[in-house]
């Protein structure tokens, strides 16, 4: 049931920051910038890795009650995450390059605002029901459908700042490089691949509960209630 939470996360943004690249030697203020911003960025990209962990691995044929508390937390653990890089944007200042201020301001605007909207589906998961299956599945695809929009909304944030000069700059510092989910992957659920798409790419991310729906169809009648609910027609055909 949350294998459409878990595709729309592995294909879209993971971090805020999955910078790369390289290029001669930069300008001491822009490679000062940079690093004045990761290294205050580090543990808020560190932060929202965990929080896409705990989605991805929570287990397809968990129970509602637990499904609903690990989104609820997720999504407010990246919440706080962007508005403290939000805060770490305007601790650096305006980035000495060409509209530095407009970057800044556009970067910080955005980074809020998509906080807001993780917010929002924070309290979106948190209205659900677990106790009537049928509609928090119904329900849970309605959130999946508004992170889909909101992970569109991550890539953007910063997208000015990791242009140019002043992103190859980033790119070298080490607190704005991917790093490595620090939470352990939920109880029968496979790892997640890092970079892994969410559409056709057979990486354990999009399916996070392979396992445990393969064993349903040897399942007695008599044991049904136990399973989880049945995921909304939307996401089957998506898998």
């Amino acid at each position: 049931m949350n294998k459409k939470l878990a595709a729309a996360l592995s294909g879209g943004a993971v971090l805020v920051l999955a910078l790369s690249g390289c290029s001669d030697d930069e300008g001491d203020k822009v490679g000062d910038w940079a690093k004045t911003f990761c290294d205050q960025a580090k543990p808020q990209i560190q932060k929202r890795a965990d929080a896409h962990q705990i989605i991805i691995s929570t287990a397809a044929d968990s129970k509602p009650a637990e499904i609903q508390a690990a989104d609820s937390k997720a999504f407010q653990d990246i919440a706080d995450a962007d508005r403290a890089l939000a805060k770490a944007v305007e601790s650096a200042g305006a980035p000495p390059v060409e509209n530095g201020e407009k970057v800044k301001q556009d970067a910080i605007k955005e980074l809020n605002a998509t906080a807001a909207a993780y917010e929002g589906l924070k309290k979106q998961v948190d209205a659900l029901d677990p106790s009537n299956q049928q509609k928090f599945a119904d329900g849970l695809q309605g959130v999946a459908d508004g992170l889909t929009k909101i992970e569109k909304m991550d890539q953007a944030a910063l997208s000015k700042l990791e242009e140019g000069e002043l992103g190859q700059a980033m790119a070298k510092q080490p607190g704005c490089q991917k790093p490595k989910a620090s939470v352990p992957n939920g109880t029968g659920s496979a790892p997640p691949k890092a970079g892994g798409t969410a559409e056709g790419s057979g990486d354990a991310a999009a399916k996070p509960s392979a396992k445990s729906e393969d064993k349903s169809s040897d399942e007695s009648p008599e044991k049904a209630p136990e399973k989880a609910p049945e995921k909304p027609a939307a996401t089957k055909s998506q898998e």
